[in-house]
């Protein structure tokens, strides 16, 4: 279902400049991924993510969903395969819960690509902030899922 709707929105952009490239990947977000290393990590940020505190690179990609980033970029990017956990999501703050469906329709979009992925990992809030620290970018999104925050951490991309 996920895949039919992303196909769908992609064929309705189809001024694509690039073959295999999605329409949702900005040229700056073409040039972040092309320039990462294995073991670097991109934030896919909700709306609300105070990104610019955290973190000098950040781009926009406002009005765009996180499944439907996912989907676009994972098609080009090679999770980390020598980490336990190349995905990490924001966990609740004490006293909130967790809406089951963000974490269900982002790996919706994972699982295209990468359908071996190992699950989430859920880590702290400010366990969070501390690694969009480091982070090789941050992508802040339309996405306005409560926690709907998830780290990617590039891995080695395959010779063949």
């Amino acid at each position: 279902m996920v895949f039919i709707r992303i196909i769908y929105k992609l064929n309705k952009f189809k001024k694509t400049m690039l073959k295999g490239i999605s329409p949702l990947i900005s040229p700056e977000l073409l040039a972040v991924l092309s320039r990462m290393g294995h073991g670097d990590e991109i934030v896919l940020a909700d709306a609300h993510f105070p990104g610019e505190s955290f973190n000098s690179r950040v781009l926009r990609a406002d009005g765009l969903r996180i499944p439907d980033i996912l989907a676009a970029i994972l098609p080009l990017f090679e999770l980390d395969t020598y980490v336990p956990h190349p995905l990490v999501m924001m966990d609740a703050v004490e006293g909130d819960t967790l809406d089951p469906s963000v974490e269900k329709a982002y790996l919706e979009s994972i699982r295209i690509t990468n359908p071996d992925a190992a699950p989430i990992e859920r880590i702290d809030r400010f366990a969070f902030y501390e690694r969009t620290k480091s982070a090789f970018a941050v992508v802040i999104t339309g996405e306005i899922a409560k926690y709907g925050n998830i780290i990617l951490k590039k891995g080695v991309t395959p010779l063949n």
